[in-house]
């Protein structure tokens, strides 16, 4: 038997989540990768072309990079400092501050490539001397830095701006384009690129197709456990092959993308530091391997020991291999964790895969679903597991639940899209609404307009936390009080409605604000719409709480969200009723009255006079 060490499967090792990753730092990559041999790992960069050209230009504007930690802010340094002509052992040199004279031209660029590397006073001296070039039209020096944007902003303290207007003006041009999430304003020669902004579900394909088609594969091609009998052969070239199948691997791609675009649309974002170490843990991700990445050598015992049901991809893209408090502080596990793929499921799904084998109303899902995959699926562990259960013998109860909760991380991967349906695909997550809110509203708003149901939906959900009435109201939102302001639970005094469909100047839709779902509340065409951000969880609440949930048991914070959305409605309310006037007689007070819900689930509500008159 050959089992060959692959140089490769070593390299890409490191991108895992194990306690010392050198691979996770720029800095490293080149010399290990010059050390070992290894072609670089070559995705495209969304900026650098744009970046390139800047300096190119006949008049080039300074750059800052911000984002969080593993965004890439280094690597695009490097890479324009490497375009231009700059030297590796000059980039790899000790100097915080490096310059390089640009080809064809008398201009010279500054870099810094981590600007938190600087001491307090070399920050004020950059920072200074930054200022002072954004404000020379004539300037022929301009920067590229690097740096967080929590320690950009820190850094300008060390740079007293106060004391001098000439730094706080690029301060505070520098602070708005952070704020407003500008690239550019007119008068500084300035801009400001958040790599944050870029979307992983974007990214993402484009780097697992660059690790599985890297040549380092090549070392593969004379390993015995390459292409083994049954589960005899090796889970590392197993979980490449399921990830590269033309249909499997499309659905694992393609789920995993929906995933990770569901977690930006929650405000969860993952750098790409993140993304490298997800695609490396889903290949190599094994329990019982040292720092739980197996490697070629750890490969072959596993399969001799027959444990390589373990290494399910399926499992890996969870960090099930790894201990708990490791995978919860892992940030990617952390964020993917929080659908609960695994631990969540149905009577549907627990059936086909506990009972499905002998009850003929599942037998053909589990054959499918199930016994077709030997060797993540119906393999020797699953099924020694399954008759035991079955058996009651209650000894193996939690080994048979461990199997179970990784088949129904599977078959999140590979239920067929057309059979979505039938089995309440998205009830494997804690999001049952996530497939709607992705599909129907987030991707549908984009290019035209989100179903009326949808949006009645959602009207329904917040009449009910407005009133504290089950109401079935969804043709117009109804704003109701305790008598005041105050988010009391429930809310007799009605004080208006609203028609959802456009009608004299009201309306209430959804729509794209700031690249991401809103509800549209438009109370007169006298004054400026008010918006409820609909993230991932807020909708779910919403359209939980119309199925019938309770709202404070579901979710406390968009509880009281919610609540405060409809704060700002009824200031809308009294700006309106002022911009309209009111000739009501001062000596008397109406108000009107929720009585009850009518057996239509509409409010009733009378109207109440109270005389003033002293």
């Amino acid at each position: 038997m050959t089992i060959v060490k692959s140089q490769w499967i070593n390299f890409l090792r490191q991108y895992g989540p194990i306690p010392r990753n050198d691979n996770m730092y720029d800095e490293a990559i080149h010399r290990i990768l010059q050390q070992k041999k290894i072609k670089p790992i070559q995705i495209s960069s969304e900026y650098m072309e744009e970046l390139i050209e800047n300096f190119q230009s006949e008049s080039p504007a300074s750059v800052i990079l911000t984002g969080t930690a593993g965004d890439g802010k280094t690597y695009y340094c490097r890479e324009i400092w490497s375009y231009f002509g700059g030297s590796l052992d000059t980039w790899e040199s000790r100097d915080k501050v490096k310059q390089l004279k640009l080809p064809n031209s008398n201009k010279t660029l500054f870099v810094v490539k981590d600007l938190s590397e600087l001491q307090d006073f070399e920050k004020k001296d950059i920072l200074e001397q930054l200022s002072s070039i954004l404000q020379n039209p004539d300037e022929d020096k301009m920067f590229l830095i690097a740096a967080n944007d929590g320690q950009l902003i820190e850094a300008w303290k060390h740079a007293n701006p106060k004391d001098n207007p000439q730094i706080e003006r690029v301060k505070k041009h520098i602070e708005d384009l952070l704020v407003n999430g500008e690239k550019e304003r007119p008068g500084i020669k300035l801009k400001l690129y958040n790599l944050s902004q870029v979307n992983a579900a974007k990214l993402f394909p484009q780097i697992v197709h660059a690790i599985l088609n890297h040549p380092g594969w090549n070392e593969c091609q004379n390993c015995s456990l390459r292409e083994g009998d049954g589960n005899n052969k090796c889970p590392i070239w197993e979980n490449r092959k399921r990830m590269e199948g033309s249909n499997d691997g499309q659905l694992i791609l393609t789920r995993l993308t929906d995933l990770l675009e569901l977690c930006e649309l929650n405000d969860i974002h993952l750098p790409i530091r993140q993304l490298f170490l997800l695609v490396s843990n889903m290949l190599l991700g094994h329990p019982d391997a040292k720092d739980h990445l197996m490697n070629c050598s750890e490969a072959a015992r596993i399969v001799s020991e027959n444990k390589t049901a373990l290494a399910s991809i399926y499992r890996n893209i969870f960090g099930e291999n790894l201990p708990e408090k490791r995978r919860e502080n892992t940030r990617v596990f952390e964020a993917l964790g929080k659908f609960g793929v695994g631990y969540e499921t149905n009577n549907f799904i627990d059936n086909v895969l506990i009972f499905g084998a002998d009850d003929p109303e599942f037998e053909r899902y589990y054959q499918d679903w199930v016994v077709n995959d030997s060797y993540y699926g119906a393999n020797q562990i699953y099924r020694a597991n399954q008759k035991d259960y079955l058996e009651g013998r209650a000894e193996i109860a939690d080994d048979f639940l461990l199997s179970l909760r990784s088949q129904r991380q599977r078959l999140f991967f590979i239920i067929p899209k057309e059979q979505e349906e039938e089995s309440h695909f998205w009830r494997l997550t804690a999001f049952h609404y996530a497939g709607e809110y992705l599909n129907e509203v987030y991707r549908r708003a984009q290019h035209g307009k989100v179903s009326s149901q949808i949006t009645a939906r959602i009207v329904q959900g917040l009449n009910r936390i407005f009133t504290g009435f089950f109401v079935r109201e969804s043709d117009k939102l109804i704003l109701a009080t305790s008598g005041s302001h105050s988010q009391a639970k429930v809310s007799r005094i009605f004080e208006e409605e609203i028609s959802v469909p456009k009608r004299h100047g009201q309306g209430v839709q959804i729509v794209m604000k700031n690249g991401k779902p809103c509800l549209e509340v438009k109370l007169s065409h006298l004054l400026p719409a008010e918006y409820l951000p609909l993230n991932l969880v807020r909708f779910e609440f919403l359209s939980r709480v119309a199925e019938g949930a309770l709202p404070g048991s579901f979710s406390r914070e968009c509880y009281e969200d919610i609540l405060d959305f409809k704060s700002k409605l009824l200031n809308l309310v009294e700006r309106l009723r002022l911009e309209e006037g009111d000739d009501s007689d001062p000596n008397q007070l109406t108000f009107q009255i929720i009585r009850r819900l009518t057996q239509e689930g509409t409010i009733d509500h009378n109207t109440v006079e109270v005389n003033c008159h002293a």
